[in-house]
């Protein structure tokens, strides 16, 4: 027992020299590595995150609130959507429409808006808008006339008259008041009208005109009888047939008187 006892060690033994010699010919491992990391871009500030949607487009919010597809019409074919979409992006008094209701269209002369050139609908659509944002409670305090994009002056007057409960709007052709506020964020206000306002730089040159005032009926008068008017020469042919006539009365009368007293 004690001959294989030795020999198990010994197997055990150059077992284990084998081991460590491999142990320390083999190669370092290389450290483990860490997993890699990804850097995340940095948060976007509140700024740049409404950047691409942060200009207001009114098309939009008139498209969302319903009822103004006419006017929306008239902002897209007249180039002056893109005019709002600048202006907000670079004004920092801001702007204020007046949008007219599909129904306010409706209200004008069939064919209107067919007349029109296209500088006449895009000076239409400007005669909405205020360069200057105008809260409600600012229309008590504006000085009229109001001035407008397309431009102010005796020809494109447009006037506010604010009450406790209604502002009213009139352009010499127009009477309405707004109906109700479509959007504001101290930026942009859209109010909601009834009618168009219609500039008389535009239209009152096309307004038909005036009907003429029929004549009052003449009175009848009585027939008057006509008068006879006597030439001179007659008046005077007259005379002297009377004073031939009176000659020969006071003559006979003469005789007759002389005959008497000779009797």
């Amino acid at each position: 027992m004690k001959p294989q006892y030795l020999l198990s060690s010994f197997s055990i033994f150059l077992l284990f020299l084998h081991c460590t010699n491999t142990f320390a010919q083999s190669p370092a491992a290389a450290p483990a590595q860490a997993p890699a990391v990804v850097a995340s871009p940095p948060a976007a500030t509140p700024t740049q995150a409404a950047a691409p949607h942060g200009i207001t487009n009114v098309t939009k919010i008139l498209e969302k609130a319903g009822h103004f597809t006419i006017f929306i019409r008239l902002l897209r074919s007249t180039q002056e959507e893109n005019h709002l979409f600048s202006a907000l992006n670079d004004s920092s008094t801001g702007l204020t429409i007046f949008a007219p209701t599909d129904s306010a269209f409706s209200e004008l002369k069939s064919g209107t808006l067919n007349t029109l050139s296209d500088g006449d609908k895009s000076e239409l659509v400007k005669f909405h808008v205020v360069p200057t944002f105008l809260s409600t409670s600012q229309f008590r305090t504006v000085s009229n006339p109001l001035g407008t994009w397309a431009g102010t002056g005796s020809r494109l007057p447009l006037n506010v008259t604010s009450y406790p409960n209604s502002v009213n709007i009139t352009t010499g052709l127009t009477n309405t008041s707004l109906s109700g506020t479509v959007y504001t964020d101290n930026q942009l206000a859209i109010y909601k009208i009834e009618k168009v306002l219609l500039p008389k730089d535009i239209f009152a040159s096309n307004a038909p005109a005036p009907a003429p005032v029929a004549p009052a009926p003449e009175k009848p008068t009585k027939a008057v009888p006509a008068v006879t008017v006597e030439s001179p020469a007659a008046s005077v042919d007259v005379s002297s047939a009377l004073i031939v006539t009176h000659n020969l009365v006071v003559g006979s009368v003469g005789l007759l008187a002389s005959a008497m007293f000779s009797l």
